[in-house]
């Protein structure tokens, strides 16, 4: 049986190849360079302790909806008051989320973005700069080590970062290989949807490479928060657990108050 990564991929390819009919890659791509400058993604993680990248997250496969009416600027406009470092925005259907997200959060704030999505394709690379993202996550678990070496490159090439998702020991070795400034350790595995924090501590057990770690999934509590800083995190991706009550601003407010003025001056 096909996992939900499996049939979600199937379906992003056969839905890219519809859009690339639409839109060719050398418009898209002069698009993309003709816009605005990308923000520094990884230095506004490196500004802040903690370095909280904030999800605008409408629904989820194994959830379902999340935040039923969610308006991406309003919800942009109170991470980025509540200190979010970065702000990702899911955009792909089977998260009910579109590239009309992202832009209306590019348009409400000021913050680097990330796009959020299932990416293979140079043509998503460059349309998630024309749109306004600052960066982008490439996925470990859907790519060939080539394969992610060229996408994070054309990332680069248009001043944008990319943040490689990795959930196993093997896919780590892979985001290290190709020079990944930005790595992602998923506390979610993709296909099954189980999460387990202990998958961060275990990836970054004895690690002393320079990336730049980002935990994601699974952040539920400051708690959570300073264990995985403890375990050499030192940024975070949230969305559910700042989403789900309606208020994302207090939740932001909570996590951060609640991560401790010493575990930050520590982090800085």
């Amino acid at each position: 049986m096909a996992s939900i990564l499996d049939r979600i991929f199937a379906a992003k390819r056969a839905e890219v190849a519809a859009c690339r009919a639409l839109a060719p890659l050398e418009e898209l791509a002069a698009a993309a360079r003709c816009a605005p400058a990308a923000r520094d993604f990884i230095g506004a993680l490196r500004a802040r302790a903690p370095a909280i990248i904030a999800e605008v997250k409408r629904a989820s496969p194994s959830k379902g909806d999340i935040f039923p009416g969610l308006d991406p600027a309003a919800v942009a406009r109170a991470y980025a008051a509540g200190g979010a470092a970065a702000i990702s925005v899911l955009t792909d259907r089977h998260f009910k989320g579109s590239l009309d997200d992202l832009r209306a959060v590019r348009a409400a704030v000021d913050s680097p973005i990330l796009r959020k999505d299932f990416i293979f394709d140079a043509w998503q690379v460059f349309e998630a700069r024309a749109a306004g993202a600052d960066g982008i996550l490439l996925i470990a678990a859907m790519l060939e080590r080539e394969q992610l070496r060229a996408l994070a490159r054309v990332a680069g090439e248009l001043g944008m970062a990319a943040l490689v998702e990795v959930h196993d020991r093997r896919e780590f070795a892979i985001a290290k290989a190709v020079g990944a400034a930005l790595i992602g350790v998923n506390n979610r595995n993709l296909h099954t949807f189980k999460t387990d924090l202990a998958t961060t501590e275990a990836l970054l057990q004895n690690e002393r490479g320079g990336a730049l770690v980002v935990a994601e999934s699974g952040i539920e509590t400051p708690a959570d928060l300073r264990r995985l800083y403890r375990a050499g995190a030192r940024a975070f991706l949230i969305g559910e657990s700042l989403l789900r009550d309606g208020a994302p601003r207090a939740a932001l407010d909570a996590l951060i108050a609640g991560f401790g003025a010493a575990e930050a001056a520590a982090a800085r």
